[in-house]
């Protein structure tokens, strides 16, 4: 499984950027798909999470201004973020939680990562 994610790069404060989160490989179920960031120095921290079905949750930080939206026929889940300020400039890292199946059957949850994409917000 691959988790591929786009729509990195550079925007002025108050702009707006998506950013594209695609898995693909055999996959039989994703349940929740996310987004985290983290900045030069920092941990790494939750920005919002949707589940298959359920409620959606953001960081209090990006709440009001990023919308976090997912295409369950294409393993998409996509970040909407608007009114963009410098401090959301980090790595932006894409997770979900994704059965598989294989020969013999089906796997067992597992997280996997996106390979992180670079947000930088100039003021």
């Amino acid at each position: 499984v691959q988790l591929q994610a786009s729509g990195g790069g550079l925007a002025q404060a108050g702009g707006s950027l998506k950013l594209s989160c695609t898995a693909s490989g055999r996959i039989f179920s994703i349940n929740v798909m996310g987004w985290y960031r983290q900045a030069p120095g920092k941990q790494r921290d939750l920005v919002a999470t949707i589940p298959v079905g359920g409620n959606i949750r953001y960081a209090d930080s990006v709440k009001g201004r990023f919308t976090i939206s997912r295409d369950n026929a294409k393993n998409t889940v996509y970040l909407q973020m608007n009114s963009l300020k410098p401090e959301d400039s980090a790595v932006y890292y894409c997770n979900a939680d994704i059965r598989t199946y294989y020969s013999g059957g089906l796997s067992s949850n597992q997280i996997y990562w996106g390979q992180g994409t670079l947000v930088t917000v100039s003021s």
